[in-house]
């Protein structure tokens, strides 16, 4: 079965344009995968907008060995965890591109982690690249081209589905990245801070298109490939999610759950 077989064995649907704050975007993330996995949803591709900038941690990372607290509240960003692997990102609202998949684990059958993060990204890549930006695949998870890196993604294979989720810098300050996530100053500590800025090559300085154009283009890109139908978050899953955020996802229990 090639490539292509593997998605168009599904009918995926498109959630995009809801806004949500930090805490509730990883609760969607659990909410929507879990629902997947009990055949309550088709296969889903999820277009993230936030409401507020974010430090996102991954699920095994230590709370303080990621995160300067005194620097994320000196730039007003909070902090959550998601239920995915991988390292700290930070988000801000209109200046990263978040995705979701959330996909049969057959789709993924027979890979490696390695070799379903570039199959699953795959269309993101070509897409970019007609976009006139030289991106590639670096193992395991990142998103790269000439300039530095572009984004990362993670994934979990839990609740009889699988969860991939991807972030792009489109406009984010590279010179922040490393003083809110510690993990940054430890990679860059014998290069100086004007490596920093290297390390992450946001998509505002590879091109010229809104934020808005890329993101319409990855939708179509997907659309062609793979087909996708219209959809939207129902009125239920947004409720569970909310719960979801009151006794996981916005407890200082789970951020911290590795101290």
């Amino acid at each position: 079965m090639t490539e292509l077989e593997r998605w168009k064995r599904y009918r995926w649907q498109l959630i995009a344009g809801d806004a949500f704050d930090p805490a509730l975007q990883m609760a969607l993330d659990e909410v929507l995968t879990r629902r997947v996995g009990a055949g309550e949803r088709p296969p889903t591709l999820r277009f993230w907008e936030w409401t507020a900038p974010a430090v996102v941690i991954g699920r095994f990372q230590s709370l303080r060995n990621e995160v300067d607290f005194a620097e994320a509240e000196r730039y007003g960003i909070t902090v959550v965890r998601r239920i995915t692997g991988g390292g700290a990102m930070l988000t801000e609202p209109g200046k990263v591109i978040t995705y979701s998949i959330y996909a049969p684990p057959e789709l993924v059958a027979g890979m490696s982690f390695q070799e379903s993060y570039a199959f699953l990204d795959r269309w993101v890549v070509e897409a970019l690249r007609a976009l006139g930006v030289d991106a590639w695949y670096q193992p395991i998870n990142d998103i790269a081209s000439a300039r530095g890196k572009i984004g990362g993604a993670a994934q979990a294979r839990r609740y009889g589905a699988v969860l991939h989720h991807t972030t792009m810098a489109y406009d984010i300050d590279p010179e922040k990245v490393p003083r809110v996530i510690r993990i940054g100053r430890e990679k860059l500590s014998d290069k100086g801070v004007p490596s920093a800025a290297k390390r992450v090559a946001p998509l505002r300085q590879q091109t010229d298109l809104p934020r808005e154009v890329i993101q319409e283009h990855l939708i179509r890109t997907f659309a062609e490939r793979h087909g996708l139908e219209e959809g939207m978050l129902l009125p239920e899953e947004i409720e569970e999610a909310r719960e979801l955020v009151r006794t996981k996802f916005g407890t200082w229990e789970w951020t911290a759950i590795l101290p």
